[in-house]
């Protein structure tokens, strides 16, 4: 929406003069704020008017409005009218488009999963495509994920024309778009015949919904049932009414699961399970990981407060805060931080306080010694301000340089798109395994690629020969450095062989999701998943189990 520069500067001061009205309602700070707002219009006014080049009043507002909401937390953010899907996707996990996730790899806009039965997939388009063209807008390198989204987004049952490249050649496609609803519950099924599994991804709406639909399916195929793993591992979170109603699915009617305390009234609240339990008897383990955040953080809280099953992997994220989506006007909204939760034992496990700044400005983790204790219904203790920590924990994998610089590199991915393309069929995922043969074809292929996989060690030696230079010893020492990086490019080599089992799970997900979706993702790690594997040993040793919620 463009303005005069005129009707800008009456309208900010317009607009403002009201504000101070507002505030004055609810704020002692009154002089502090109305000051403020006056220097801002007057400023806005005067740089709108008489700066040397045109100004775009909208961007210059929309940069203000960004930066004030930075200065708080990361998740008090302004959204426009334009943005309007990221609210409804939000909430209820749907958007109107083509059913794929896009990413970007090296300049390259990627089709990195097609979800399955969805228009994309239903199209013939595949992961590993790069997007040449999208309607009449061809994709270049500069580029954003979001600026391609907005051109794959629309209304359910239009149509958009895509342009890929495959296998060095070019195809065209026309893509039907339709209401995109992404599961939370992207997949269910069975560990082993008596232990089940399901992977809830999401808090949109209707989760609970979903969780119960899967674990009465899981329930009715196995009459031996004798435990369910709950996957939270990468669950960033989502609405909160749902959180309460996922943990009632395990937890009975009428418990307290979670309380909110704000500055706003009506922000501090204690929320209640309001249904009969779905099962409140089937040994439960909870798998999270240092992605689980916010409502994932809720349910694996007060399953862990109220003793009602066991928490598996590496410490949660520590998102503690609460966000509500408040009407601005032109349709825009904002999200907005109200308020922080507490578990049902009194903790908050809010992990970084954003009231407290370095001398960077960057916020800080709450110190160890400034976390408090706290106990669960059968006296175990349990510590605020540090996420949820599990009651069995798994160390994450040590970050190799050299695997970081293969997935960076998107080695991972590439091999996988071209081994799809050489074979039309793959086993099923729980019988698929990548053997010497397929992990020598991926050596080869990551000899063929030329690719500069950089490591510390890499820039260190690159450093070194810069400084060789500069002082005039380089042109002596060229076959030692030689004899130097010819050393290193053979302990990378040998690396790769010791990285064998950490790059042949990545490479089993990535090929298997292929051919099998989600489910291939998954039942593919179960032999290999050492949170999975963690789990089946406390569900197949009721003793300890029980030992473990009463310490």
């Amino acid at each position: 929406m463009k303005f005069t520069k005129s009707f800008v500067g009456v309208s900010l001061l317009l607009v403002a003069g009201f504000f101070m009205g507002f505030v004055t309602h609810y704020s002692n700070d009154y002089y502090e704020i109305s000051k403020n707002l006056d220097i801002f219009g007057k400023l806005f006014r005067d740089v709108n008017t008489m700066y040397v080049d045109d100004t775009d009043p909208e961007k210059l507002i929309r940069t203000g409005i960004d930066a004030m909401l930075e200065s708080l937390d990361p998740y008090t953010t302004f959204i426009s009218e334009e943005e309007s899907d990221q609210v409804r996707f939000l909430t209820k996990g749907e958007y109107g488009g083509i059913g794929a996730l896009v990413g970007k790899r090296k300049g390259r806009i990627l089709i990195i999963e097609p979800y399955e039965d969805y228009p994309a997939d239903e199209a013939g388009i595949k992961a590993g495509d790069q997007l040449i063209k999208v309607k009449d807008s061809v994709i270049t390198p500069e580029m954003t994920i979001a600026d391609v989204r907005d051109l794959l987004r629309g209304k359910k049952g239009t149509e958009v024309d895509i342009t890929v490249l495959r296998n060095g050649a070019e195809t065209q496609l026309r893509v039907r778009r339709d209401r995109i609803k992404i599961p939370n519950v992207p997949y269910y099924g069975f560990v082993r015949e008596d232990v089940g599994y399901i992977a809830l991804e999401g808090f949109t709406q209707d989760a609970s919904q979903e969780l119960i639909k899967a674990l009465e399916q899981l329930k009715a195929t196995s009459k031996d049932l004798k435990g369910v793993m709950l996957d939270l591992r990468g669950n960033t979170g989502g609405r909160l009414d749902e959180a309460i109603y996922v943990s009632n699915v395990f937890i009975r009617q009428n418990e307290a699961i979670v309380e909110t305390r704000g500055r706003v009234e009506g922000s501090q609240r204690k929320l209640f399970t309001r249904r009969p339990a779905t099962d409140t008897e089937i040994p439960l383990v909870v798998l999270i990981d240092g992605r689980s955040a916010s409502a994932s953080e809720i349910v694996a809280g007060a399953i862990q407060d109220l003793d009602r099953g066991v928490i598996v992997g590496q410490k949660s994220f520590g998102k503690g805060l609460v966000q509500d989506i408040r009407p601005l006007s032109y349709n825009a909204q904002l999200k907005i931080t109200t308020a922080k939760y507490y578990t049902p034992s009194g903790r908050c496990i809010q992990a970084i306080n954003y009231r407290e700044r370095d001398a960077n400005g960057k916020a800080m983790r709450i110190p160890d010694s400034l976390r408090n204790t706290f106990a669960t219904r059968n006296g175990r203790e349990v510590k605020d301000g540090g996420g949820i920590s599990p009651d069995i924990s798994i160390e994450s994998p040590d970050s190799q340089p050299l695997l970081a610089a293969i997935i960076s590199e998107g080695l991972i991915f590439d091999f996988a798109t071209q081994y799809a393309a050489g074979h039309s069929e793959l086993t099923a995922p729980k019988s698929f395994h990548v053997d010497d043969a397929i992990f020598s074809e991926f050596k080869s292929f990551v000899r063929t690629k030329d690719l500069s996989l950089q490591t510390p060690l890499d820039s260190k030696l690159e450093e070194i020969t810069e400084d060789l230079k500069e002082e005039g010893y380089y042109a002596s020492l060229t076959d030692e450095l030689a004899t130097l990086e010819k050393a290193i490019q053979e302990k990378k080599s040998r690396d790769l062989g010791d990285l064998q089992g950490e790059i042949s799970l990545m490479l089993e997900q990535e090929i298997a999701k292929r051919y099998y979706y989600k489910q291939g993702i998954v039942e593919v790690s179960f032999d290999d998943d050492p949170e999975i594997l963690a789990g089946l040993a406390v569900l197949d040793e009721p003793n300890r189990y029980k030992e473990i919620l009463q310490k």
